[in-house]
């Protein structure tokens, strides 16, 4: 039950992957929730949250988000031992999972976190089905991006 429009930024997002839209070409986006621990919360709600590093794999019919480094807070509890790092398992329905494995075995897709942002309280991942760039299609982006903000800066003037 994925989107497939284009995905928009949130206003209550957490963190960003900046590099998947430069490294991938984004078609099918899908919102996840996260098994977190306590501190972890903590830590998101402080804005303590990197994407840059992350991927998702599937595994056992299930999806887990690995590399987000969530940074726990000087606060944090002396009896626990907080993992920054730690493997964290993605919440989907059964169809989501169903299609995002489709994606990934027989039509060659990645699946990429795109977006961490809060949604009615909860924190949420949108993960996006992708296919990665070669390095033309790259410049290719970076040129159309230019001249978007060229027509800006003309318009804006006349």
């Amino acid at each position: 039950m994925g989107k497939s429009k284009k995905h928009k930024s949130s206003p209550n997002a957490i963190a960003l992957n900046r590099k998947a839209k430069f490294d991938y070409h984004l078609e099918e986006f899908f919102e996840a929730g996260l098994a977190l621990e306590g501190w972890e919360v903590k830590s998101l709600r402080a804005g303590k949250a990197n994407l840059s590093e992350a991927y998702v794999l599937l595994r056992d019919g299930e999806a887990f988000l690995f590399g987000a480094r969530f940074e726990p807070l000087p606060t944090a509890s002396t009896h626990i031992n907080p993992d920054p790092i730690r493997s964290r398992k993605l919440l989907l329905h059964r169809k989501e999972l169903g299609r995002i494995f489709g994606g990934v075995q027989k039509e060659g897709f990645t699946c990429v976190p795109v977006n961490l942002h809060w949604h009615h309280g909860r924190a949420k991942l949108d993960i996006a089905l992708a296919k990665g760039k070669q390095k033309f299609d790259k410049r290719a982006t970076e040129r159309e991006r230019d001249w978007s903000r060229q027509k800006q800066r003309i318009l804006r003037r006349g």
